[in-house]
């Protein structure tokens, strides 16, 4: 557990600290009291209350519009179940800014409802409301589908033989069974809707602002760092309370149910009401997750004289960007595969070794650390961003100007994911094969290469996978640290749509299709090699 450990204390932790201390401390004292002279700023108080309202109105729709979806997907089976699966989680892995510009070219000025009926979404809450349910649809649907698929059905029809109504079986049975699943998917909806940043930057505009976008303007346009080291404490405090319940849910989820095979539960639609909720829940992915997409290609073809790849060519000249960037945009594509397969790299190798200690060891203080390597999804990553700047600039760690300091960022974001995906793997290795290797001499690195590895290579792919996704999309701390000769894509896309002009949102729509594509295939990819059972939260 050294390695991991050391691995958040100097990478995540101490420049988190040092920021804060940027902002509140005074001749090496903390002034406290800063606190709550800012938290009585009205202007404070406005972003602090949306922040709270959209997560919680996000959290409330994404629920009521995916929890379908879950059942569908547990407990059904269709043609192209497989496909569809991955297709509703291209979302999550997309990086915020590329959901922001979906739902830009769909709903925004100039988009496609603008164009047929002249409806703006772009500057009402209900454009980012629908964003974050796009973007969490697929939390839902893999979280509580995932428990609900492993249900025995017999137990709810047990119930209904001894009497009991059929909504009664449900509510009693089912119902209370995913109960701990329903919470923990929530805690997570309202956790990356709460820390919403790329979404309610492009989207927002200067009338909406979360606290993690109000941080990023006190710091990075504002250079007020007292406000943003208060705001960070209260988003540090906000998401540190939501693990902590999250990590009691996820124990009553993994202890709640002796669960069976996926494949014994699912069975073709039977009724008109099974069918007619499965065309419900296709219509809602035709519509809320697939619409956006093929807007946002759609829009990367629709140049000034027609159809065409005019955008994608104007990708490989630097001057086309109007000296956005110093090299072709097109740069960033290969900036960005770089930084996230080293990303990858340190991501599996940090967050192997922490699930493989907390696999082997238990107490409360291994449970707290097992909470806190959650904690980089949910910290500002703005502030993760600039502690970077601000602390990795002299020896021993001098590395202001080195490109490991983009990858180290992304890695962040991509260990809880790989933690989280291999846990519940590792714990299902029969313990007494380690200790017969063990016994018969083999070290404890053997033991993990001849014992572990072979019966959780499939995880660990797709913890690979997954890593390499969110990684390819980090935004927060990247647009701090990527230079203007080595942009990555979503810091390119947020730069091309913040300034004017046709050429610029159409080169920002082609970069975001790439990405889109990238993510994409990466996702049907570890669809493929996906277990059935045991493949983690995500």
């Amino acid at each position: 557990m050294a390695g991991p450990v050391a691995f958040f204390a100097v990478f995540f932790a101490y420049p988190v600290v040092a920021i804060v201390g940027r902002g509140l401390e005074i001749d090496g004292v903390w002034q406290f009291g800063r606190i709550g002279e800012v938290l009585g700023r009205p202007d404070i108080q406005r972003v602090l209350w949306f922040t709270i309202w959209q997560a919680l109105a996000s959290t409330a729709l994404t629920l009521l519009i995916a929890l379908p979806g879950a059942y569908v997907f547990a407990r059904l089976a269709f043609p192209g179940k497989r496909l569809l699966r991955a297709v509703v989680t291209v979302p999550f892995v997309l990086p915020t800014v590329v959901v922001g510009t979906a739902f830009l070219a769909l709903l925004g000025r100039g988009g496609l409802l603008d164009e047929l009926w002249g409806v703006r979404l772009d500057t009402t809450v209900w454009a980012i409301l629908l964003a974050h349910v796009f973007f969490n649809y697929a939390v839902v649907v893999r979280i509580v589908g995932g428990l609900w698929s492993q249900l025995d059905p017999r137990q709810e029809e047990a119930a209904r033989v001894l009497g009991a109504g059929r909504f009664a079986a449900w509510r009693r049975v089912t119902l209370s069974a995913l109960a701990p699943a329903v919470a923990a998917a929530a805690l997570m909806v309202f956790l990356f809707t709460f820390t919403s940043f790329g979404v309610v930057q492009i989207l927002g505009g200067p009338t909406f602002a979360t606290l993690e976008v109000e941080i990023y303007r006190q710091t990075a346009q504002l250079l007020d760092l007292r406000t943003a080291a208060v705001l960070t404490l209260l988003q540090f405090a906000a998401v540190g309370a939501i693990l902590a319940v999250h990590a009691r849910t996820v124990r009553r989820r993994e202890t709640a149910l002796k669960l069976v095979d996926p494949a014994r539960t699912a069975r073709r639609p039977r009724g008109p009401g099974q069918w007619a909720l499965l065309g419900g829940v296709l219509a809602t992915i035709l519509l809320l997750v697939l619409a956006p997409l093929v807007v946002l290609v759609e829009r990367s073809f629709d140049g000034p004289g027609g159809y065409g790849f005019g955008y994608y060519r104007a990708l490989a000249s630097s001057d086309a960007s109007g000296g956005v960037f110093l090299v072709p945009p097109i740069d960033a594509v290969w900036n960005s595969l770089r930084y996230a397969l080293v990303a990858t790299a340190i991501a599996l190798a940090v967050g192997g070794l922490a699930a493989t200690a907390l696999t082997r060891k238990a107490g409360r203080l291994v449970r707290g650390f097992d909470a806190l390597l959650m904690l980089p999804l949910g910290v500002s990553a703005v502030t993760v961003g600039f502690g970077f700047l601000i602390t990795l600039d002299r020896p021993p760690l001098d590395l202001r100007g080195s490109w490991i300091l983009v990858p180290l960022a992304q890695a962040l974001v991509g260990v809880p994911f790989v933690v989280r995906i291999m846990l519940p793997v590792l714990r299902a290795v029969d313990e007494r094969l380690r200790e017969a290797a063990a016994v018969l001499g083999a070290s404890p690195l053997r033991v993990w290469r001849e014992v572990d590895l072979p019966l959780v290579r499939r995880a660990l792919l797709i913890a690979a996978g997954f890593a390499f996704a969110v990684s390819l999309g980090e935004f927060g701390a990247t647009v701090f640290l990527a230079r203007p000769d080595n942009p990555t894509l979503p810091v390119a896309v947020a730069r091309l749509l913040g300034r004017p002009g046709e050429l610029n949102y159409g080169q920002a729509m082609a970069l975001s299709t790439i990405l889109m594509v990238v993510c994409a295939a990466a996702l049907l990819v570890l669809e493929r090699i996906r277990a059935d059972r045991n493949s983690g939260e995500f």
